[in-house]
């Protein structure tokens, strides 16, 4: 009897998905990453209810290690930091509510331990401590698994993970520009400007200018643009989800006028008949009868058909068959040996 298709067979289940993606939105919503925030959302969804109604041993380790992926896809770049800490919450969450005896544990890959490692010190130069102990935590209890791979490998089978799409909502902005641009830099940048200036004033025979003499201007200004940009890109990304139906409308329309040309062109690239031949009207094409007998007649004369091999060797055999012996054979047929004795008593009668 063949073996049923466990429920829970790939990586992220996409009901889970949805649910953690909307405590995720609430504690966004909340604008904390304080705890208290978490758990009152946590009892306010009932998620203290997601291990129950599995009564199989063996679908129950699967759900946890499905939740625990989904879970943890959200605790690692490249979401912001908030959104990272609801993901750290929900692995705690739900390693202390698994319904699972022993306990599984959270697979976290080695290339990722970097990642924590810059976590858990920027929550430390945040002086965000719920985020601190809630880690610090975990790793006492060893609930962390340290693999080589987020999933489990299947040998001599080939899997194709399910791509998930990112929601754009929890996409941690970029801040390395605002970062390098800093009051700092740039006074360090005026210091240079100005050293540089005495120095080329020393020497009256130097053409060169490598700094601009409003470098500082110029960098701020950049600076300035980039985030404009940055908000109003993250603004029209909004709007264009929240929008819903008028952008599926939109996107039905643009492929209705893609299939449209794509047609348009298949047609005008069908050759037309010349103006010559266009009064001839298509009969119907005959395919018995006497003139269809003698058309197959000419064909075949002005194309003979080589002969088969049965033919050929039949051919060969006759030809064979007609040709005389040869005088050196010791062995002559019987019809030969008696037209000899003939001729023998003829010459001696004579």
């Amino acid at each position: 009897m063949p073996r049923p298709t466990p429920i829970y067979s790939d990586f992220f289940w996409k009901p889970l998905t949805q649910d953690v993606e909307q405590l995720l939105g609430l504690l966004q919503h909340h604008d904390s990453v304080r705890y208290a925030h978490f758990s009152s959302v946590w009892r306010e969804l009932g998620f203290s209810h997601v291990f129950s109604g599995i009564p199989r041993t063996g679908e129950m380790k699967r759900f946890c290690r499905v939740a625990f992926s989904t879970a943890a896809r959200y605790f690692l770049p490249p979401f912001n930091y908030q959104v990272r800490v609801g993901g750290l919450y929900l692995l705690y969450a739900f390693y202390h509510t698994q319904l699972s005896v022993p306990p599984i544990k959270i697979r976290l890959p080695l290339k990722d331990w970097q990642h924590v490692c810059k976590f858990m010190a920027d929550s430390v130069s945040g002086q965000h401590y719920d985020v601190v102990y809630i880690l610090q935590k975990l790793l006492a209890t060893k609930a962390f698994h340290f693999t080589a791979m987020p999933h489990f490998l299947t040998f001599r089978k080939q899997r194709k993970q399910k791509v998930e799409p990112l929601c754009a909502q929890f996409l941690g902005r970029t801040m390395r520009v605002q970062d390098l641009v800093s009051s700092e830099l740039l006074e360090e940048v005026t210091n240079i400007q100005k050293l540089y200036g005495r120095l080329k004033d020393g020497v009256e025979s130097c053409p060169l200018a490598v700094v601009l003499p409003d470098l500082r201007p110029r960098l701020d200004h950049v600076a300035a643009e980039f985030v404009a940009w940055q908000n109003h890109t993250f603004q029209a990304e909004s709007q264009e989800e929240n929008s819903g139906p008028e952008g599926e409308g939109d996107e039905t329309g643009r492929r209705a006028r893609l299939l449209s040309s794509i047609k348009q062109k298949s047609y005008s690239s069908i050759q037309k008949a010349s103006r010559s031949r266009r009064h001839r009207q298509a009969g119907p094409v005959e395919t018995s009868g006497p003139d269809m007998e003698r058309k197959q007649e000419e064909a075949s004369i002005r194309h003979p058909r080589p002969p088969s091999l049965r033919a050929r060797t039949w051919e060969k055999l006759r030809v064979q068959e007609e040709s005389s012996f040869q005088s050196w054979l010791l062995s002559v047929p019987e019809q030969e040996r008696s037209v000899q004795k003939r001729i023998r008593r003829g010459t001696s009668t004579s």
